[in-house]
């Protein structure tokens, strides 16, 4: 049978931290928007904050989702599975809230995270959650899986866009690809610098054509 905590005690805090992956899930207001649930991973992405309270590096990647619907109601749930050992899952629900990577207290968050330096470049925020149900159950029908390693095509991926686009090519890649969700809402907002930097760079291929 699963059980409630009033908190995340030392056991459930450890065993949170050894799991190599989670799954985060959040959908919008609108009935006929798309739900969203995406797999998370990167060796020290995660971590726990306080008794109810934990967050993960949200690192650059293709879609914005998550954030979107964040910024628009805050509903979240992290679930999390035993996929060695004793089978086991926890889900965190919560209400989540993002810090892009230009707020102060992103500076002051990152340091709690054991990234290396490929993985801390790739940060564009750091999502942060306040637990309102803490839960587990048994995850007996989760099949035994053995982590053979971590990726690195996102690292790779990064370092050549770096030395391709330059210092700001993250900034100006999340303000060209993840300004909006699927459904239009909100993402994360690019600076009025970066958006002339994009329109200009599209006028310029464009006359290329």
């Amino acid at each position: 049978m699963g059980r409630l905590y009033a908190v995340i005690d030392d056991t459930t805090r450890q065993w949170l931290t050894q799991q190599p992956m989670f799954f985060v899930a959040t959908a919008p207001n609108d009935p006929d928007g798309h739900v969203n649930l995406s797999p998370k991973g990167a060796a020290g992405a995660f971590r726990v904050l306080g008794p109810t309270r934990v967050a993960y590096v949200d690192l650059v990647g293709s879609g914005v989702e998550t954030v979107a619907h964040l910024r628009e109601n805050g509903r979240i749930v992290l679930m999390f599975c035993a996929f060695a050992g004793p089978p086991k899952i926890v889900r965190l629900h919560g209400q989540g809230q993002v810090v892009p990577n230009d707020d102060p207290e992103f500076v002051t968050l990152l340091p709690e995270f054991s990234l290396d330096d490929d993985a801390r470049a790739l940060a564009r925020g750091i999502v942060v959650v306040e637990a309102t149900r803490i839960s587990d159950s048994c995850g007996f029908v989760v099949p035994r899986m053995d982590l053979v390693s971590q990726r690195d095509q996102l690292m790779r991926w990064g370092e050549q866009q770096h030395a391709k686009n330059g210092d700001s090519w993250k900034e100006r890649y999340v303000a060209a690809n993840n300004a909006q969700s699927i459904d239009g809402l909100p993402g994360y907002d690019p600076t009025e610098e970066l958006v002339e930097d994009e329109a200009r760079a599209l006028s310029s291929s464009r006359r290329a054509l």
